[in-house]
């Protein structure tokens, strides 16, 4: 009939029993291998970390201090150096405060005046008006890349100042220096002096 004895149901259970022991064996040796090969990365990427920590003693994940920067010190570098440049190319208010020079030295002159009075009120003033605009965005350009340039003394100690930084502050220092003394040259009229009128 369709019953089994002890014997055959114990022997089929068994055999199944085998194998599944042997199936979970294979699976429990296969994880406890994965495992070691786990550890033994974690450990070989744990030595390359330790390696790898730079001369400051940094360690990976640990909390940096936080130190100044340098963003500041990068705009003044790269405003210093524009100033000197519209230093010398010259200025919209430059511009602007010359033609005003101009129209008063027309509105203040007679029309009996003489020449050379009529060009040193309509151009000379004007002239010197821009040459003192130019003068002012050079000092000011002097003044703001020499204080970018000696920030770092009164800084962070043993954190240098980045190259790109100090070569467009030095930058604007030039053009600083350059915009003053052609300035104080067409002030005083030793760079292209107003014609004589005679």
């Amino acid at each position: 009939m369709g019953t089994k004895t002890a014997d055959e149901t114990g022997a089929e259970t068994g055999a199944e029993a085998t194998t599944d022991e042997q199936k979970v064996s294979v699976a429990k040796t296969d994880e406890v291998t994965e495992a070691e090969d786990t550890t033994a990365e974690d450990t070989t990427a744990d030595e390359n970390a330790a390696d790898d920590i730079d001369d400051e003693g940094d360690l990976p994940g640990a909390v940096q201090e936080e130190g100044p920067t340098g963003v500041g010190q990068g705009a003044g570098a790269v405003v210093s150096a524009a100033l000197g440049l519209v230093s010398l190319t010259g200025s919209w208010i430059g511009t602007v405060a010359a033609a005003r020079e101009t129209l008063v030295g027309q509105l203040q002159t007679s029309s009996t005046a003489t020449v050379a009075k009529q060009v040193k009120e309509v151009y000379g003033d004007a002239w010197q008006t821009t040459a003192l605009w130019g003068g002012l965005f050079a000092l000011l350009a002097l003044v703001v890349g020499v204080g970018v340039l000696a920030r770092p003394a009164f800084g962070a100690p043993g954190k240098p100042q980045a190259v790109w930084i100090k070569s467009v502050a030095w930058g604007g220092v030039a053009l600083g220096v350059v915009g003053l003394l052609l300035a104080v040259l067409k002030y005083t009229g030793i760079l292209l002096d107003l014609p004589s009128a005679s």
